[in-house]
C-alpha cells in the first residue's frame, strides 16, 4: 500500500514562497502521476499541479508561472515550489499519486496560510 506524506506548509506573507514536499513509500516513477490539489473550506478540492512518471509537469492556469512542481533525486518524493504567493493561495495542499492500475492515494494534506 502506498503512503504519501506531505510536508513545509505554514504561514508567509503574500509575495513570499514556501516549497511544500511530498515523500511517497515507494519509487515514485511507477505512478502514472503525482500532483497537489488545494482544499478550502466550503470547495472542492482543486487541481494545482502534477508531474507524469517521465517527468512531464502540468499547472493550474492560476499557478502558472508562479508554482514549480519537481521530482527530488531519490525518487520517492515531489515538490511544489510556490513563489509570488498570493491570499488566494491559502487552503489545505493534497499530494497524490496514481497508479497504472488506477488507485488514487491521498496524503494527509499540509495547511499553507498566506497572509496579505
Amino acid at each position: 500500500q502506498v503512503h504519501l506524506v506531505e510536508s513545509g506548509g505554514g504561514l508567509v506573507q503574500a509575495g513570499g514562497s514556501l516549497r511544500l514536499s511530498c515523500v511517497a513509500s515507494g519509487t515514485i516513477s511507477r505512478f502514472i502521476y503525482m500532483g497537489w490539489f488545494r482544499q478550502v473550506p466550503g470547495k472542492q478540492r482543486e487541481f494545482i499541479a502534477r508531474i507524469s512518471g517521465v517527468g512531464n509537469p502540468n499547472y493550474a492556469d492560476s499557478v502558472k508561472g508562479r508554482f514549480t512542481i519537481s521530482r527530488g533525486n531519490a525518487d520517492n518524493t515531489i515538490y511544489l515550489q510556490m513563489s509570488s504567493l498570493i491570499a488566494e493561495d491559502t487552503g489545505v495542499y493534497y499530494c497524490n499519486a496514481i497508479s497504472p492500475s488506477g488507485q488514487l492515494t491521498w496524503g494527509q494534506g499540509t495547511q499553507v496560510t498566506v497572509s496579505s
